[in-house]
């Protein structure tokens, strides 16, 4: 009899699981992070060589789900909505891209590289957030220039230290709304790290 009470219920709580709303499946989205540059230049034979170190990825930003600072002040990981990279990765690349685009490098290394340059950039990528109470998204490099020197004696020097802030503006609260800022904010903090290094080089 008890054998049978428990196949009932068995039975019965099947029953009710198959009248359970079914749960949304909800794919996970990997977005690019490829702000373009807008010019391409050609290399300047004469122009100095830069070296682009890797950027450390500040407090947060080993996450690569967008980031979104609500208007309580809490801080959103999107889990869904990811970039396809890490942003500091991405940023580090992006810099590399639009430095070479420039023309005003004969060339654009990375770690590693043979060349010896004349100028080295190096830093942080310490925001990367869509800012829904002030709408806009913004793009926080702190970046340290260095004037590399080939000699055994001198040494290097820094030329300088900056926090750039890139901003855009936010339209909407879903990601592609957040995801196209984000890359305008990134965009515009590029387009001024550039600019520095076109009047230090």
């Amino acid at each position: 009899m008890q054998r049978r009470l428990i196949l009932t219920a068995t039975l019965w709580l099947a029953g009710c699981g198959s009248l359970l709303p079914a749960q949304k499946y909800v794919p996970q989205v990997n977005w690019p992070l490829q702000p373009a540059p807008p010019i391409l230049n050609s290399p300047n034979p004469n122009g100095p060589v830069l070296l682009v170190r890797d950027l450390a990825a500040g407090p947060g930003l080993q996450e690569q789900g967008l980031q979104t600072l609500r208007s309580d002040g809490s801080l959103d990981i999107a889990y869904y909505n990811r970039w396809a990279v890490a942003p500091a990765d991405a940023a580090t690349a992006a810099l590399t891209a639009w430095a070479e685009a420039s023309g005003i490098f004969s060339a654009v290394v990375n770690t590693g590289t043979r060349l010896t340059p004349k100028l080295i950039v190096e830093g942080e990528f310490t925001e990367f957030v869509a800012d829904l109470a002030n709408g806009q998204a913004r793009a926080v490099l702190t970046l340290v220039v260095i004037a590399n020197s080939d000699s055994l004696i001198a040494k290097s020097r820094p030329l300088t230290q900056q926090r750039i802030i890139g901003t855009a503006p936010l339209h909407g609260t879903d990601a592609p709304a957040e995801v196209m800022a984000l890359q305008a904010a990134l965009a515009n903090a590029l387009t001024q790290a550039v600019g520095l290094l076109t009047r230090l080089a």
